[in-house]
């Protein structure tokens, strides 16, 4: 009885071992953003993704583990000849991830190392298109091309690359000095053009200041001839004036007894003065005809005095 007891319990803790092992080996536990490949009986079954999984025990297996993350690799250094014939040599990185696990599985044996072999070939296709200059000045449209051409052969793959991105092109050592030399022309043609602006803008200050300076220059001198001008005749207006002002006091003065008194003295005066300066300005003297002579003159004048108060 004792070695049936015995075996009894072996048996059941056989029993136990063996469920114990059959469920810790169907249980699985995917990690996120990764997915296994199921194979049963060597065919594939399913594709387990991230959580809880179940598989049958001894019948199936997990034939691939693939990353669902973005991967990025490094594209080693390759020799490239650009359209011109020159020789480059460039290298990059590569970003790609996993879309399908089983065309990653099943459809390519190393899918890494097929996506940079193919970033390879087509990075050295892309730069035999173009020129040397324009591998430095369209970086950007090289990696684009590169991304498109891969991705059409790699989407048999399971894979998508993300993008492309050129690190380092580096030209031979004679056509660095002879793109140094050329930097070099280009940045002292350059200054040259700078320096023949700047000297160009200041003879254009200079030749509008002396313009400004004479048309200043002729407005001041417009100006003042224009108040000069005026000067002129508002005096010319105040010795009219005061003239004007003088014969009419004159004149008033003369419509009196007394003013044509003064009057006629001033005649027989001036008429005087002139005899003496006809004397002594000519040799020939003319002797009056009458020593009333004076009186006559005096009589004349007031009478056209009186004639022409009259009127």
């Amino acid at each position: 009885m004792d070695l049936v007891f015995e075996y009894i319990l072996t048996v059941q803790f056989a029993l136990f071992v063996f469920v114990v092992v059959t469920l810790k080996s169907s249980i699985k536990f995917v990690p996120q953003n990764r997915a296994w490949i199921i194979e049963r009986f060597g065919k594939y079954q399913s594709t387990k993704e991230a959580g809880l999984n179940f598989i049958i025990p001894f019948v199936d297996k997990v034939a691939a583990d693939r990353s669902l993350k973005e991967q990025a690799f490094d594209v080693p250094s390759q020799a490239a000849i650009t359209k011109d014939n020159i020789s480059l040599t460039v290298d990059g990185v590569l970003y790609f991830r996993v879309l399908d696990p089983y065309k990653a599985t099943y459809g390519v044996e190393d899918y890494v190392f097929a996506v940079t072999q193919l970033a390879q070939t087509t990075m050295r296709s892309e730069i035999g298109k173009i020129d040397l200059d324009k591998t430095f000045e369209e970086r950007d449209m090289l990696n684009a091309k590169i991304v498109s051409s891969i991705n059409e052969a790699a989407e048999s793959w399971g894979v998508a690359v993300l993008r492309y991105e050129i690190k380092d092109i580096t030209p031979p050592g004679t056509i660095m000095e002879a793109m140094e030399s050329q930097m070099k022309a280009e940045r002292e043609r350059r200054a040259k053009i700078l320096e023949s602006d700047g000297e160009k803008q200041a003879a254009i200050n200079i030749a509008q200041g002396d313009k400004q300076a004479r048309v200043l220059a002729a407005e001041a001198e417009k100006q003042e001839q224009v108040l000069k001008a005026e000067g002129e005749a508002k005096a010319i207006l105040a010795v009219a004036d005061a003239q004007a002002e003088a014969l009419r006091v004159v004149g008033e003065a003369a419509a009196t007894e007394d003013g044509q008194k003064a009057i006629q003295l001033d005649l027989a005066t001036k008429a005087i003065a002139a005899k003496q300066a006809i004397a002594k300005e000519s040799s020939i003297v003319l002797l009056p005809d009458g020593s009333t002579e004076v009186a006559n003159v005096v009589a004349q004048a007031t009478s056209i005095l009186n004639v022409l108060n009259n009127k």
